[in-house]
């Protein structure tokens, strides 16, 4: 039963977040997850946690822009801009 109230709690307080917030803790909880599983200790669950929090964060920005794409420039520069359409 405690375990039941915990997810419910956990999940009415993900209800209010950004995209890119809910892909960073879904992505960090993961990271976390795979990586003490791999590794069998905590540094590894941080680390784990580190990378997928940014990689979360990075997929759920895009999430809150359709049609949106991520690109680089010749400088390394990150910009936003239309996805190439599909024919």
């Amino acid at each position: 039963m405690k375990k039941v109230l915990v997810l419910a709690l956990i999940g009415l307080s993900v209800a209010g977040c950004t995209q890119t917030e809910k892909g960073a803790g879904i992505g960090a909880v993961s990271g976390a997850i795979i990586g003490g599983a791999i590794t069998g200790d905590v540094r590894g669950a941080a680390v784990g946690a580190a990378i997928g929090g940014v990689s979360g964060a990075v997929i759920g920005s895009v999430a809150d822009q359709p049609g949106q794409c991520y690109y680089r420039d010749r400088y390394g520069r990150r910009y936003i801009d239309d996805c190439p359409r599909r024919y």
